[in-house]
């Protein structure tokens, strides 16, 4: 029924189509509607709020269409918004006054304008103080400061993310703890509120998101709070130990290396190219080399892709091929350092960028002209826009290239990608097991992976024969493949984790399936400190659709990138090129002599389950037998 929306100031109509059929579909979830009463408008007035227009009978609904998304980036626009979406509660335009925190039979009230006059002025009133006396004045100081911090996403942006079947996971989940003054979960209040906030001409801030409440108060169920605090508690300290593990595994190793085999520091860059000895292999190789981009049409699957070909001048032999598969959200700039540093050591290669989930589709996305991005579909369209690149690289470049030594790498999504290509097929039946209970973890790489559930359950053959190696850096694994899948995987494999990152956590998705792996060249890397985002050149098509935060992307990044530099050369020089010089490179005590104290290097290549396991109980009987745990009070 609603094609216009009309300025109440000038009467001028506002064409659906600007975001505004988002902005209505979250006041109908959001707001109390009188018993015959219809929403069928709003009206944007004092400064861009946008106000009810009422009918006495009902009209159609008006709203968006179910959208699917799975991406880094859409994690980290929900990461941007995520102080608004722990203090926030359902409000729209009337906003919440009140906050209730209920506790068993107890509950605490906090008034909302007490948080305001704290924010704005720095005054703690009577209301405030009560609470104030029991958090630290740095924790205070913290508070402000979230309080007023701006997100700076468009409300079509929140909308797609929160209508998405990721996003309402998380809604979920946050609504068990953040439910409406009538204890009914805080759901459909929470996303009319971000998306209210995000309208504001203040932007998206926690504030905001409290002023845009469709109840007079939010309730905080501080009980379900607390459980889901000690799961996450629980977690973080299981990825503590896992972490400890990895480092004192590493170090015996190094403390064993053999001496033929062990190379105490980099050394100054040796001239010969068909020789490791002497060489720092973070330094730039000695081939020159060209770049050329070629525009592929994969007709079978209506699949169009750029990909960027790396070529070294080599005289008298071809080289040995490289494949990077960029991240979900990234584009084929993203590694192009690594693409560099590869073809300056005589490797060809080649970075496809993926069409249906790379920076552009984000872009597309967040400003409301896709449905999706990262469907199910990609889960198989990737492997095989690779394996379709294969096939015409070896036909553009016959007698350049040598298809018989390939390797693979990809980072996050692009990691899932390296190992399908490996070997590792979808796990229908991990899927089926993992997925049903999706509002339960706090894995948020899950809602990428539990995407592929939607696929038909049929084999897709993803595994490419010409490939001889893989690295997967901060992969997806645990569920899309699970440990029967991985354990199917017969070529060397390197897995990248970092110890911070948040969206593939590194034990549940790097460190438990390295164990997994039954292949006898594997390689487990530990960046500490590390994130999702430190081995990750900025995107050159990507900047303006979610800037990372510095915060987010870890310690200096020219260390990571020199850590990859290093690595993937070694690795694919030994296991695809065949040079057994360069195996020196791939072990404990190489990578501690490397190691910078800002961003701790670690490599190990042999960790099972039950070691991990023990010394996780392990350090659980000490935690409960020096300090039990305590009862969560209010």
């Amino acid at each position: 029924m609603l094609n216009v929306v009309k300025d109440c100031k000038s009467g001028e109509q506002m064409k659906d189509g600007t975001g505004l059929s988002l902005l209505m579909r979250n006041f109908r979830d959001g707001y109390p509607l009188k018993p015959g009463q219809s929403l069928v408008g709003l009206s944007p007035c004092r400064g861009g709020q946008f106000q009810p227009r009422f009918e006495a009978r009902r009209s159609p609904r008006v709203g968006i269409p179910k959208q699917s998304l799975g991406t880094r980036k859409f994690i980290l626009s929900l990461a941007l918004a995520i102080p608004a979406i722990i203090a926030a509660m359902p409000s729209r335009v009337l906003g919440a006054e009140q906050i209730f925190i209920s506790y068993g039979p107890l509950q605490l009230t906090l008034p909302v304008s007490a948080l305001e006059v704290y924010a704005r002025e720095g005054k703690i009133n009577d209301d405030l103080a009560f609470y104030a006396r029991y958090i630290k004045p740095e924790q205070l100081a913290q508070l402000r400061n979230i309080l007023l911090t701006r997100a700076d996403v468009s409300p079509v942006a929140v909308a797609q993310f929160l209508y998405t079947p990721q996003g309402e996971v998380i809604l979920r989940r946050v609504g068990e703890v953040i439910q409406t003054k009538a204890f009914q979960p805080g759901f459909y209040a929470i996303r009319a509120a971000l998306i209210q906030a995000a309208a504001d001409p203040e932007g998206l801030t926690l504030l905001n998101v409290l002023r845009n409440f469709p109840t007079y108060a939010v309730r905080i169920n501080s009980e379900r709070g607390f459980e889901i605090l000690g799961d996450l508690t629980n977690a973080i300290r299981e990825t503590q130990v896992a972490i400890a593990s990895v480092e004192q595994q590493a170090i015996a190793e190094a403390a064993t290396t053999p001496s033929d085999q062990s190379i105490s520091a980099p050394l100054p860059m040796a001239t010969s190219l068909n020789s490791s000895q002497g060489q720092d292999l973070q330094q730039q190789g000695p081939l020159k080399w060209e770049k050329q981009t070629l525009l592929l049409n994969d007709f079978s699957r209506s699949r169009a892709y750029a990909v960027d070909v790396y070529l070294p001048q080599l005289s008298g032999r071809s080289a040995p091929v490289i494949v990077i598969s960029h991240g979900l959200g990234n584009d084929r700039t993203s590694f192009a350092y690594l693409a560099e540093h590869l073809a300056s050591y005589g490797f060809a290669v080649a970075v496809p960028e993926h069409p249906g989930s790379n920076a552009e589709r984000v872009r597309e996305l967040f400003s409301g002209l896709a449905n999706e991005a990262g469907p199910p579909s990609e889960a198989v369209d990737r492997p095989l826009d690779v394996k379709y690149l294969l096939d015409q690289l070896g036909a553009t470049y016959q007698g350049r290239i040598n298809l018989q030594q390939v390797g693979v790498m990809g980072q996050s999504f692009g990691g899932y990608t390296a190992l399908a290509l490996a070997g590792a097929e979808i796990n229908f039946e991990q899927l089926q097991k993992d997925c049903p209970v999706l509002n339960e973890t706090l894995n948020l790489s899950l809602l990428l992976q539990c995407r592929a559930i939607k696929l038909p359950p049929v084999d897709y053959n993803l595994q490419d024969g010409r490939v001889k190696a893989a690295i997967a850096i901060n992969p997806v694994t645990s569920t899309i493949f699970g440990q029967s899948e991985l354990a199917d995987i017969k070529v060397p494999v390197m897995l990248v984790a970092s110890s911070n990152d948040t969206v593939t956590p590194p034990l549940a998705e790097q460190i438990l399936p390295f164990t997994w792996l039954t292949t006898p060249d594997k390689y487990l890397v530990l960046l500490k400190q590390g994130t999702h985002f430190s081995t990750m050149a900025e995107s050159v098509a990507n900047g303006g659709v979610i800037p990372i935060p510095v915060s987010v992307i870890g310690p200096d990044p020219k260390i990571a990138f020199n850590y990859m530099k290093l690595l993937s050369l070694a690795f694919f020089k030994t296991h695809v090129a065949g040079e057994q010089d360069y195996q020196r490179y791939l072990n404990a005590q190489y990578a501690q002599s490397i190691s910078q104290d800002v961003l701790p290097l670690s490599l190990l290549q042999s960790l099972t389950a039950e070691q991990l396991n023990m010394r996780i109980n392990r350090q659980q009987r000490t935690e409960n037998r020096v300090s039990p745990t305590p009862q969560a009070t209010p």
